[in-house]
């Protein structure tokens, strides 16, 4: 019997049905739920939300999809399928936010970014496991890459598409456009559904009706939890980048004004999406030749670097646009390198009937410590300092830089 990802298998294999499959599903997925996202703080202004409204419905959204991940990665692991759990997930994400069309009040937008982030939590662990299964060992770094590439590039589309149909929609009554934004945005994410459906391939596992929940998270392999000791302490300091645009806005008011410096943040912003998706497969197929938590810890140190680098121009009050640029290069890379390597990994130290557990507890371990890095960073920003806020996260991720040094030394299975 062949051992899975033996070199026998054709090196070129890896971008394959599946992974072009994903690929494009994840494009059209992101520049749907992007296109939304970028118009969703005007359009609350419109029908009198307040702004504060939209932290909580961020939040609570988050929530739902981080603690489903590890029930979704489970299940499918206990039934032996993927495919349908991750059509479905598409399917609540892509039609979940036309529901803002007809909102009046906030109740309907929570309702359907609850429900859309319900169905990223269900799929972003199983496709995971079906990529990381669709490829020689060899190669998942190409594949990992090669995705988030497509993924990252719905995100810089979707912005762009919704800016853009806001300068061309007639505006009957303030709301209208916004409105027409939503409903549009059913067309790329249904189209991410039947993507899905029709480009890729499950590869038949069989059922284990005996595994048990709490069984199948003891039966992950020791080197894999200490793996992700690592992650969540870096998680703990990984602020979301809302946190860097804000920064940097802050930092260029008093020299470009409020609209200038919000301008120039949202280049800076689009300037690291870009960087991310040239820099997805590369990182990716760096990985497949050397020792991929190295390249992790290399990442990981980066972010510790773009948070310190942030503090330092808060403590010494600079508003250097080159310095912000350079840190949003550097934040653009160590993300690229976090998850093409996150994604890759699991699949090393973990046996494949196990993986849809692996990848949904990672998936909680990340939400877990995004939920934490961003209160951290809001929290100590007011209360103390900026320069404080990023030092405590830039702390967080040496240590969780550390901890996955450390577990290079394991070597995987």
């Amino acid at each position: 019997m062949r051992r899975e990802g033996s070199r026998s298998d054709n090196k070129v294999s890896w971008l394959n049905r599946n992974v072009a499959g994903m690929a494009l599903t994840s494009f059209l997925s992101d520049a749907g739920h992007e296109m939304v996202t970028a118009v969703l703080p005007g359009f609350l202004g419109t029908i009198g939300v307040a702004a504060s409204a939209l932290g909580w419905i961020e939040g609570v959204s988050d929530a739902a999809s981080s603690f489903v991940k590890l029930g979704a990665g489970w299940y499918s692991d206990r039934i032996g399928r993927r495919k349908g759990i991750v059509t479905l997930g598409y399917f609540l994400t892509g039609s979940a936010l036309a529901l803002f069309a007809l909102a009046v009040s906030w109740p309907l937008v929570l309702l359907g970014r609850v429900v859309s982030w319900f169905g990223r939590g269900i799929r972003g662990p199983l496709r995971d496991a079906m990529l990381s299964e669709s490829v020689p060992a060899e190669a998942r770094g190409k594949a990992f890459g090669f995705h988030r590439a497509g993924d990252t590039l719905g995100a810089i589309a979707g912005p762009l598409l919704g800016m853009g149909l806001l300068w061309v929609l007639p505006v009957e009554e303030p709301s209208a456009p916004f409105r027409v934004i939503f409903i549009l945005s059913l067309v790329p994410g249904l189209a991410s559904v039947i993507t899905f459906a029709a480009l890729v391939r499950e590869r038949r596992r069989s059922a284990d009706p005996r595994l048990r929940f709490w069984g199948a998270l003891r039966n992950l392999p020791r080197s894999y939890s200490r793996f992700l000791r690592g992650v969540g302490l870096f998680g703990m300091g990984d602020f979301s980048h809302t946190l860097l645009i804000l920064a940097a806005s802050t930092l260029l008011t008093p020299a470009f004004s409020l609209v200038g410096a919000t301008r120039a943040a949202m280049l800076l912003y689009t300037f690291r999406n870009v960087l991310y998706a040239a820099a997805s497969f590369p990182i990716g197929a760096l990985a497949d030749r050397i020792e991929r938590r190295k390249l992790l810890a290399v990442g990981y140190s980066i972010g510790a670097i773009t948070a310190f680098g942030t503090a330092a121009l808060f403590a010494f009050n600079l508003s250097s646009l080159p310095a912000l640029y350079a840190l949003f290069a550097l934040a653009g890379s160590y993300i690229a390198i976090e998850d093409a390597l996150e994604g890759a990994i699991p699949a090393d130290l973990v046996p494949i009937e196990h993986r849809g557990t692996a990848y949904g507890l990672m998936g909680t371990v990340n939400g877990i410590g995004d939920l934490i890095a961003s209160t951290l960073v809001g929290t100590l920003w007011t209360a103390v300092s900026p320069a404080a806020a990023f030092s405590a996260a830039g702390a967080l991720m040496l240590l969780g830089t550390g901890e996955v040094a450390r577990n290079c030394r394991e070597r995987p299975r």
